[in-house]
């Protein structure tokens, strides 16, 4: 997997993500927030405190995968462009 373009916001982030068809989009997901929950936990010892069940992020996401009607850099566009203006 490859990481493209990331926009970190105060309640959520958008990122773009290439992977082999091989990996669901679900894996994808689940692999993303053990791996950065495990590493959160590790650089800031204190989250245990907070978050004593081991839940950092919450169930949900989306998911929009490239093909007719959309491409790479259209999505590589929209995250750049997101804010936290409504």
């Amino acid at each position: 997997m490859h990481i493209g373009e990331i926009k970190i916001l105060s309640d959520h982030l958008h990122m773009s993500i290439s992977a082999p068809p091989r990996i669901a989009p679900a894996r994808i997901v689940q692999i993303l927030k053990s791996v950065s929950t495990r590493i959160l936990f590790r650089e800031f010892p204190g989250l245990k405190n907070e978050y004593w069940g081991g839940e950092i992020w919450i169930g949900g996401y989306f998911v929009r995968s490239i093909g007719p009607g959309i491409t790479k850099e259209q999505i590589d566009k929209y995250v750049i462009e997101q804010s936290e203006e409504v």
